[in-house]
């Protein structure tokens, strides 16, 4: 290799690393969101009059004392280069007159152990840019709260839509060196995008520093998405990253990348994941004449140790010695973040005879395992 190319390429390096920034670290694993470009919806695509719950993974709908309804769901995206979903949100039903204790946000989590690179508490702490594509008909301010768990404080910010476009936004939340985030796997920080906040939150001039936290002030100047059923917003390209600059380009990761990271949170097993419609997902044996036990390895080790639930205990069969049972009860007898333990009741069979468990009737049907923060 010649001298003149040596140079030509530390140049090519040179460039990219001004482009990205360099108080960004890495040029990939900058994003410490998880599904930011909204391509994961393991639950369900579309919730009508939705509230206090997860529609597409790690993005949650919350409601509060209001009047509105919604619909929200994972919208296929044609107008914007490089992002093919969204998140979102439809008014269904108006609410013209918010009630002071009125919220309606979407909420994200994220671990403490992940948040270490933004040195929060020390001396030496990172500012936090955050950055994301909007698409509404509804202009006027929107506000964004972060809120330190560990620590309870809390910092907001603003971005302001002036047209019905895609607009990349991108809100600087300045350091904070007073209070450390926990280096574990609970929540520590959490991030609030406002549709809707009534007037306990809404008065004075807009918190953008840190403090102890507050409700006064937290979304002053909040649109009111909620004052027409004709109001459509749309979300995707979130980006969380340290630096108090200009956002980097979005760190798209691949589909199965992502799909891990979900699934550390959260894990549907349905009626075609043994393929066909076999739904084979776990293995044990006949205990006694009228129970099933046995466990199930989860697709990756999860947060925590997980909830489970049912579609319905009736989506199961049971095979043991070629009688196929269908269960009355169930439950969860134990596990670790890797596995779980299962007693499956209600059947009639011969104890001590190997056995597994099937969902049937395809994806329909379904074991939730959950472990969101």
């Amino acid at each position: 290799m010649t001298k003149s190319r040596d140079i030509a390429d530390l140049g090519a390096v040179t460039t990219r690393l001004d482009t990205v920034g360099a108080s960004s670290g890495a040029l990939s694993n900058r994003n410490v969101i998880i599904n930011g470009a909204m391509n994961l919806s393991q639950r369900q695509t579309s919730s009508s009059n939705v509230g206090n719950k997860y529609v597409l993974d790690r993005f949650y709908v919350y409601k509060q004392n209001t009047g509105s309804t919604y619909t929200c769901s994972q919208n296929s995206v044609t107008d914007l280069a490089g992002f093919a979903n969204s998140l979102k949100m439809d008014c269904t039903t108006a609410d013209t007159s918010t009630a002071s204790n009125e919220e309606v946000y979407i909420q994200t989590k994220l671990e403490g152990q992940d948040l270490q690179r933004f040195q929060k508490g020390h001396a030496t702490a990172l500012g936090f840019t955050l950055s994301f594509y909007v698409k509404t008909n509804k202009s006027g301010v929107y506000t964004v709260k972060m809120f330190d768990r560990d620590n309870t404080r809390d910092v907001s910010g603003s971005y302001t839509v002036a047209d019905a476009n895609w607009n990349r936004y991108t809100i600087n939340f300045p350091a904070d060196t007073t209070g450390k985030f926990d280096d574990d796997n609970a929540s520590s920080l959490e991030i609030f995008f406002s549709l809707v906040r009534g007037s306990d939150t809404t008065g004075g001039t807009l918190n953008t520093a840190w403090r102890a936290n507050s409700d006064a002030s937290s979304a002053s100047g909040q649109v009111n998405f909620a004052d027409s059923t004709s109001n459509d917003w749309e979300i995707t390209g979130i980006q969380l990253e340290t630096g108090s600059g200009a956002a980097t380009p979005f760190e798209h990761r691949s589909f199965g990348d992502e799909l891990l990271r979900c699934q550390r949170y959260f894990q549907r097993l349905t009626g075609d994941e043994g393929g066909g419609n076999d739904g084979g997902f776990m293995n044990g044996a006949i205990w006694n004449s009228t129970d099933f036990y046995g466990s199930v390895h989860h697709i990756t080790s999860m947060r925590a140790e997980p909830t489970l639930s049912f579609s319905a205990i009736g989506d199961l069969l049971v095979f043991a010695g070629g009688v196929a049972d269908t269960p009355s009860s169930f439950t969860k007898t134990g596990g670790t973040s890797s596995y779980t333990e299962i007693n499956i009741g209600g059947l009639g069979n011969t104890a001590g005879r190997g056995a597994w468990v099937r969902i049937d009737g395809g994806p329909s049907n379904f074991a939730d395992f959950d472990s969101e923060l």
